[in-house]
């Protein structure tokens, strides 16, 4: 591996690249260890990017939500995302509801997960994920839009760095959580909270009390989920931590939803 070829500027792009649809031509040709090493240092910039991408679904609705009413405003802005982010999350948490649905055994469940197709258990999963997640915009204020769209992309990325960090990965197949969960300590998490310090600040002010909430709803999940997933699978694996993406952005706008109820 050519150490001189990973710039510093190059994770960033990695983590831009890989929770994105967005191209980094800027990072040229690497090899096959250049980019896990390159990912392993990218993974503190996941809250970073999810941020951006919070951003971009924030200025969508908003602008949306001028011309069209809210709920039509709400699905423009999450047809962006998902044209944004190729609906990253979204399959993840449609194929770890159908592995755990319906696996019975670890191996099974591993299975199902990294079947394409979708079963039951994922398309009600996904039905139900997204439409609360568009329930939850449709009646959170439209003041509290843009803080509460940042701190929850933001947040949810998070998730991910901190389940990499706190739970082993499962010792099969590569994916990113085998391959750079396995050398992920503390310190990357304190990094990345450090990146989404910014965005989960204008929530904190505004809303302490809802994202209060929503982190000590996130610390009680990550406890379940840790245990849940070593019991019944044995580790993390790629899709796993994208649900938990999803859990996480779900928490704040519930979170702030609930607090203005």
């Amino acid at each position: 591996m050519s150490m001189a070829r990973l710039r510093w500027w190059m994770p960033p792009l990695l983590a831009l690249q890989f929770l994105t649809r967005i191209p980094a031509p800027g990072l040229g040709r690497l090899d096959h260890d250049d980019v896990q090493l390159g990912l392993t240092r990218a993974v503190v910039f996941f809250p970073l990017v999810g941020g951006l991408v919070g951003g971009v679904t924030a200025t969508t609705l908003m602008l949306a939500d001028s011309l069209w009413p809210r709920a039509v405003a709400v699905i423009l802005a999450l047809m962006v995302e998902a044209r944004l982010t190729g609906a990253f999350h979204e399959d993840a948490v449609a194929d770890f509801c159908d592995g755990f649905g319906g696996g019975m055994t670890p191996e099974r469940i591993h299975d199902i997960m990294k079947d394409s197709r979708i079963g039951s258990y994922g398309a009600l999963a996904l039905l139900l994920a997204v439409g609360l997640r568009a329930t939850l915009l449709i009646a959170i204020p439209a003041a509290l839009l843009l803080p509460a769209l940042l701190a929850s992309a933001c947040f949810g990325r998070l998730m991910a760095v901190i389940g990499m960090a706190v739970i082993p990965p499962l010792d099969r197949r590569g994916g990113i959580a085998k391959d750079i969960g396995a050398r992920m300590r503390i310190g990357p998490c304190l990094v990345a909270t450090l990146w989404a310090l910014p965005f989960l600040a204008p929530l904190a002010l505004t809303q302490p009390a809802a994202m209060f909430g929503a982190c000590a709803a996130m610390a009680l999940f990550m406890w379940w989920f840790r245990r849940a997933l070593l019991l019944h699978l044995g580790g993390v694996t790629g899709d796993c931590l994208g649900f938990a993406v999803y859990a996480g952005q779900l928490a704040i706008l519930l979170a702030v939803a609930g607090a203005w109820t």
